[in-house]
């Protein structure tokens, strides 16, 4: 007998809800019940698209009776005053990252659902993505010996997308190092598979016209000689998609003769309002809904962000849009993933084992505050020149042995 969907909220229906909407709309597992918006014409399109209520306050949201999970989506400000409705209403909670712009915040949001005894996961980030999933159960089982550094790579136009004013403020959580770096970051812990100990990075404002940090280096230390090296670079020229056969970061094909027409585009715009304007376009209530993202094909390959390489003692373990490649002592081989026919499944993976099964998930609180340290302590290293020491990655990392032990790695064994 098939299980019952878990029944799912939404605080917010703006960016990161669409990004998430053609999972939300076709998996199986998760029945859209509820959501609330400020703006009428999406609270209107939620309404119509999944046959739910929509609110115009979280407040009004979470008191609805028939929800197991909120997924919290609003702006990165209202995140721990969101999820603390929630779990004060006995909801499970799905963050969207970055978890929060201050330590203090994503604590008191740990400290809410301890207090409350449900399960907080913070995502999407990439380190959900199955090809590095898939990578770090092989460097666990052990066959290509320690891994010894870790290196990623990426190269996108993302500083020249359209974005809201406040999206190019890194005071309210703009720039790539609040929008960017969290999917590094994590991806990289996921793989070291232990505790960081302290970074050291550069980060600056190269075009003043933007306004906030478009790229950053950074070295993230995990001691015992086992050391990531983070670049990123938002500023649309180079692009390391080239280095996925031109397959975009949602894993769709990408068309290599539109290189340069994010930074065009914005060039042609008189004002920030107009490139606001052009955003809202965009957004739910206005552009695509449900319908579409049911009828879209699936995409072709797994989301990815950009190179990334597991150096361990015996292979170098290359990622991939569509499996694992191995670079061995004696062999060069690749090991294919099965198509997703769901994007971001993995999301809903986890969700559904925690909220149904009460198995710990990898992404918990305690992993999102870890990530929000991490980069955090980028922007001082930046800015100070000096080595930051990180204080709060073991909780984190025995959150991923949890789950590693009761669900993942033998899920993934499997699949």
């Amino acid at each position: 007998m098939a299980e019952a969907p878990i029944r799912l909220g939404v605080a917010g229906l703006g960016r990161a809800f669409m990004l998430m909407l053609p999972t939300l709309a076709r998996d199986p597992r998760i029945r859209m019940v509820a959501a609330a918006d400020p703006r009428p014409e999406a609270r209107a399109r939620f309404e119509a698209d999944f046959e739910a209520r929509g609110y115009e306050t979280v407040e009004a949201l979470c008191a609805h009776p028939g929800l197991d999970a909120v997924y919290v989506a609003s702006p990165h400000q209202f995140h721990v005053e969101h999820v603390r409705l929630a779990a004060g209403a006995g909801k499970h909670v799905l963050v969207e990252k970055p978890m929060a712009l201050a330590l203090a915040d994503c604590l008191a949001m740990v400290e809410a659902a301890r207090q409350a005894g449900v399960h907080l996961i913070v995502g999407h980030s990439h380190s959900f993505d199955a090809p590095y999933l898939r990578t770090r159960a092989m460097i666990r089982s052990g066959a290509f010996g320690a891994v010894r550094m870790v290196t990623a790579l990426n190269f996108t136009d993302y500083l020249y997308r359209p974005r809201r004013p406040e999206e190019l403020d890194t005071a309210q959580g703009g720039g790539a190092i609040f929008s960017q770096a969290p999917h590094q970051v994590e991806v990289v812990r996921l793989l070291a598979g232990r505790p960081a100990r302290a970074i050291r990075a550069t980060a600056s404002v190269w075009d003043p016209a933007r306004g906030t940090e478009g790229a950053y280096n950074a070295l993230l230390d995990f001691g015992e000689g086992l050391s990531a090296t983070l670049t990123y670079n938002g500023h649309g020229h180079f692009d390391t998609d080239e280095l996925q056969d031109w397959t975009g970061e949602m894993g769709m094909p990408r068309d290599p003769a539109a290189y340069g027409t994010a930074r065009a585009a914005l060039r042609r715009m008189a004002s920030p309002a107009e490139e606001a304007a052009l955003k809202e376009q965009r957004a739910y209530g206005r552009g695509s809904g449900a319908a579409e993202a049911r009828q879209a094909p699936p995409p072709p390959a797994y989301n990815h962000f950009g190179l990334v390489i597991a150096s361990c003692e015996r292979a170098d373990l290359r990622p991939t849009a569509r499996g694992v490649l191995v670079y061995g002592d004696d062999e060069r081989r690749f090991e294919p993933l099965p198509p997703p026919e769901i994007p971001r499944a993995e999301v809903i993976d986890e969700l559904h084992a925690a909220v149904m099964h009460g198995l710990p998930p990898l992404h918990s609180g305690e992993w999102g505050l870890a990530t929000a340290e991490i980069c955090l302590a980028l922007l001082e290293s930046a800015r100070s020149g000096r080595d930051v020491t990180l204080k709060h990655q073991g909780p984190a990392h025995t959150a991923m042995t949890h789950w590693e032990e009761s669900y993942g790695h033998r899920n993934l064994e499997a699949s």
